[in-house]
């Protein structure tokens, strides 16, 4: 066993993290740590003469675990979780991996199962989700239950990306994006310990090397509190012009421990010390590969996810409530780079799904047999985009740096419920597409190493088709509500942002960024008429919405060098128009009809729009304080904070609670001690009807982790990490207030995951 020297006493080797997810425009003077020979074909024909000569590149040494990566060269807040990180800290879910990040949190749904990330308090409307660039697909914005299908086991870094680089994907990531990468379209060879490193980033005349490399990577992970086991396998390979990518993963898990007693307002159901029908498991598989030349590449991959998951709570676990969701993605994207004066680069993404998910339940708790689907859902979506990014031109007061791009998508959902089979409203709505184009342009101002300016604008058209009843329904004399009508809205959205970054004494950076973000309603706002079990309410949409408006002011401070890192951020949006769940207070059961009659289970809730303010700040830190042991110890700490209501001063629901936390840290070249305190304070600010206050709690976490080089004549592996984590160590009660089911759902018990990953 080969083990790596540790760093000097003092030194702070930072990690090699670059970001591909928040612009469009690619600053080629960041170098991608896995690609460094592509810095030469970077650099614009004219002044290339400028740049360092491309050499084959051994495997990158990555920076010690541990260190906070700052994102300073953006123009609002970019939080990244690189690979290791997302290895330690396991999470089954994105929402999962997420929870405790400044400024984010996860929905919590069905902890474990179902998480949906959630940025400054906006949920599934105002949060993208991408893989690779392209929709995560899925139908996790139709419903809290419902999953995500992008799996950590098989990702290599998520990115979530605040502030004005959300245009890049559209209005409906008023609130941000979630972006998650991994190798599954390569964009260039694999690097082997053994072989030299080859890209598309060689000089024009450069032959390709046609020697064959294979790298296979190994991830496994066992947890205490739920029993679960999890496992993957990533397979690299090329040779010539040709790599290939291939993956496999796994992981099941059964009800999950909790401290105490999980439900709120009932008190007379056994639990025996295990959140009642938490269980879940999910598996996934990739295959794709690309072909690389002198100047670019393009790819595809095939993409399979299935969950197998169950709801908890009292009426989850009283029908055994279960989601059985099915996913297949096809994806496609590519990159040249001519040799011409104008054009810097050209890229494409383009994407296709077929979801359906499947909600199975017992329809009488006392009858085992009446086991079926209760409902349905589909998501068949197409999506595609281009991106032309210029090559840098002098205008006399800056060097100007232009992008800009096309996208374009279709979706066709459905959500036919077999219980009333042949009914007019059958299910939570009718089937319903929607077709969407956008264009948008970034022009990037450099006016010098210090100061640089952004301007960015967007402009993109909705057209949707689906059909629902006016509201108040007109009951007719058989007791069914009027005729479905047919609705067919369209919307033409139109944003811009406006930024500065500046470079300031002691390695600071500052930014301010204004920007004014308008969002088309989605399907689900619009064409909702039914029972939705996930949130407990029946939905009504609303086909008169209009478009809601967001102006938006951040201003951040940030420092990514020397012993001390950090970034703070503070932020003011002002919603026209917010869209919004409204509760009436009237009670329904499965139809129309039944709104208002005594014994209805679920709360009527109709969308609906009013003016909102969001405001707030996220502030994370990292202090090398010295020298101890051959490593170097520290302290960190974190503070966010939302505070979200409407112009008439009550408050918008769900809001995630004000949070601080700190810790200790130890780390060297191979290890990782760390121990973390995070303290979420009681939530009260909460909606005037159907929300309940949120106790506070403590979420004590700790772990410890090694990685080294090995010798691979051992038994093939080259490199090893392995380490524990104890995950909420105090024991306590943890009831999320943004989750739709915290008053019947606790968070998990104190647990312990060992993992270990091989790459061989």
């Amino acid at each position: 066993m080969a083990q790596d020297a540790a760093a000097p006493s003092g030194a702070t080797q930072l990690p090699e993290i670059t970001v591909t997810a928040p612009s469009p425009i690619q600053r080629r003077n960041l170098v991608p740590a896995r690609t460094p020979a592509r810095v030469a074909r970077a650099v614009p024909a004219r002044n290339r003469e400028s740049a360092p000569p491309a050499q084959p590149a051994p495997v990158a040494t990555a920076g010690q675990q541990g260190v906070l990566p700052v994102v300073t060269d953006q123009f609002a807040t970019v939080t990244v979780v690189p690979n290791e990180e997302i290895r330690r800290e396991g999470g089954a879910t994105l929402g999962d991996v997420l929870f405790s990040k400044p400024g984010i949190t996860g929905s919590s749904f069905a902890p474990g199962a179902s998480s949906r990330p959630i940025i400054r308090g906006l949920d599934v409307n105002r949060v993208g989700i991408v893989e690779n660039g392209i929709g995560g697909g899925g139908a996790s914005d139709l419903g809290e239950d419902h999953f995500v299908p992008i799996d950590p086991l098989a990702t290599n870094q998520i990115e979530v990306v605040r502030g004005p680089a959300a245009l890049r994907y559209g209005s409906t990531s008023i609130g941000g994006v979630v972006s998650a990468t991994n190798n599954r379209i390569p964009d260039a060879l694999p690097s082997c310990a053994a072989a030299p490193f080859q890209s598309y980033g060689l000089p024009a005349k450069a032959p390709l090397a046609n020697a064959g490399c294979v790298t296979v990577e190994t991830r496994t992970a066992v947890s205490s509190v739920d029993r679960g086991v999890e496992g993957g396998i990533l397979l690299d390979a090329g040779g010539g012009n040709f790599a290939i990518h291939a993956d496999a993963y796994g992981r099941k898990s059964s009800d999950y421990n909790i401290p105490s007693y999980p439900y709120l307002f009932d008190q007379t159901r056994p639990v025996n010390g295990r959140q009642p029908n938490s269980a879940a498991q999910a598996d996934g598989a990739s295959i794709g590969g690309s072909y690389i030349f002198q100047g670019g590449f393009i790819g595809a991959a095939i993409t399979q996810n299935d969950s197998l998951y169950h709801i908890p709570g009292i009426d989850g676990a009283d029908h055994q409530t279960r989601i059985d969701g099915h996913q297949t993605k096809f994806t496609a994207k590519g990159e040249y780079r001519p040799d011409a004066a104008a054009i810097d680069a050209v890229r494409f993404w383009a994407g296709a799904t077929d979801y359906k998910h499947n909600e199975i339940g017992l329809a009488d708790p006392n009858d085992p047999t009446t086991d079926g689907v209760r409902q349905t859902f589909t998501n068949k979506e197409q999506e595609g985009r281009i991106e032309v990014q210029m090559a840098p031109f002098n205008a006399r007061f800056a060097a100007v740096t232009t992008a800009f791009g096309f996208q374009a998508g279709h979706q066709e959902l459905t959500a036919p419920s077999p219980d009333n089979p042949g009914t007019l409203f059958n299910g939570l709505w009718d089937p319903n597409n929607n077709n969407r184009v956008a264009g948008y342009v970034f022009n990037e101002f450099k006016f010098s190493e210090a100061t640089k300016a952004q301007i960015a604008g967007r402009i993109e058209h909705v057209d949707l088709h689906g059909s629902t009843p006016d509201f108040p329904a007109d009951f007719l004399p058989d007791g069914n509500p009027q005729a479905s009508i047919a609705r067919n809205p369209s919307y033409t959205p139109k944003s811009g942002s406006i930024g500065l970054i500046q470079n300031l004494p002691g390695d600071l950076v500052g930014s301010i960024t204004a920007q004014y973000v308008e969002r088309a309603p989605k399907p689900a706002e619009l064409f909702s008429r039914g029972g939705h079990d996930a949130t407990g309410t029946f939905d009504i949409g609303n086909p008169n919405l209009t478009i809601e408006t967001a102006k938006s002011v951040e201003i951040g401070l940030r420092k990514a060098n020397g012993p001390l890192r950090f970034e703070a951020t503070a932020y003011y949006t002002r919603f026209d128009n917010f869209i919004y769940r409204r509760l009436t207070g009237v009670m329904c059961d499965g139809d129309f009809n039944s709104c208002g009659a005594p014994g209805g289970e679920l709360n009527q809730a109709v969308y609906s729009q009013r003016d909102a303010i969001f405001r707030g700040g996220e502030f994370q830190s990292q202090l090398d304080v010295g020298p101890l042991h051959g490593g170097i110890w520290g302290i960190e700490n974190q503070f966010d904070v939302v505070r979200a209501t409407f112009t008439d001063g009550t408050n918008v629901p769900r809001i995630p609670p004000v949070r601080a936390g700190g810790g200790l840290f130890w780390r060297d070249a191979n290890w990782l001690v760390r121990v973390n305190l995070l303290h979420a304070f009681a939530q009260n600010d909460i909606a005037l009807i159907g929300e309940t206050p949120t106790a506070g709690y403590n979420l004590l976490k700790a772990e410890i982790s090694y990685k080294t080089k090995l010798d691979s004549s051992w038994f093939g592996a080259r490199e090893m990490m392995v380490g524990l984590v104890g995950n909420n160590l105090l024991n306590e009660n943890i009831r999320n207030s943004v989750s739709y089911t915290k008053d019947v759902v606790l968070m998990p018990g104190i647990g312990v995951r060992a993992f270990a990953n091989l790459k061989f």
